[in-house]
């Protein structure tokens, strides 16, 4: 396979405005045509808001709570609804030329997700048509049929390329799930790898083990890929396309 034509950087566990100031700061350096990146982070538990989701009526506690338990809520540029991130969850932000490509660079994340968690031992992991995100088989609750999502998609474009990008739940703490509506989707549980491993006795999963997975898999997946930036239209909107 031939050498990534993007630069993987590993932030660590970061806090969610400096990892959002990290990714205009390298949006701005793409735009005026550098080396692409691909960011990894975790961060400590957040909600965000995208431009679905209006007031955050997919918040089911009350702002004290979520501020009692230390959880920040952000309204950011992504589409897509309400989402969650926090410790155990992979972060992997593609700031990527895109220009109007908008949906077929996401099919080309939710590609590189499920590929990845091919190579995690999950091979029922596929998109869900007409949601952005990677979902594995559908399991029954109590009599009701529930989609299985494991991975949230959302993205925006501001001077032609991306920023923000997908949620993978590696080993996630699922019960934060609990303080949304996921995606505002009500026939959609959350799932995580860790989860799918304790369910089909597949042992465990480390952090490390789905960060060099998703980091093979866009090599893989974006390696015929065209890099090319299209030239900045003045005043032009950033467009936003996801799954919370």
């Amino acid at each position: 396979m031939k050498e990534a034509a993007f630069d993987v950087l590993d932030l660590g566990l970061l806090p969610y405005p400096q990892a959002w100031a990290r990714q205009k700061q390298e949006l701005a350096r793409v735009a005026v045509g550098g080396r692409p990146t691909l960011l990894l982070v975790e961060h400590p538990a957040v909600l965000t808001l995208g431009r679905k989701a209006q007031e955050g009526e997919n918040i089911v506690v009350t702002r004290e709570y979520l501020a009692a338990q230390g959880i920040d809520v952000f309204a950011v540029e992504r589409g897509g609804d309400v989402t969650y991130h926090g410790p155990g969850q992979l972060v992997a932000y593609a700031i990527f030329p895109v220009g109007r490509r908008v949906r077929d660079f996401l099919r080309l994340l939710e590609n590189a997700v499920v590929t990845a968690l091919g190579t995690l031992g999950l091979p029922d992991a596929r998109p869900n048509p007409g949601y952005a995100g990677v979902y594995v088989d559908p399991r029954e609750i109590n009599g009701k049929t529930y989609d299985q999502k494991i991975c949230s998609i959302g993205v925006a474009i501001k001077q032609n390329v991306a920023l923000h990008g997908i949620g993978l739940n590696v080993c996630t703490n699922l019960d934060h799930f609990d303080l949304i509506v996921p995606c505002g989707l009500t026939d959609t549980q959350m799932t995580s790898v860790q989860r799918e491993y304790d369910l089909r006795g597949l042992g465990s999963v480390s952090m490390e083990q789905a960060k060099k997975a998703l980091t093979d898999a866009f090599a893989l997946t974006f390696a015929d890929y065209d890099w090319s930036l299209p030239g900045v239209a003045a005043g032009q909107e950033a467009l936003s396309v996801a799954s919370p």
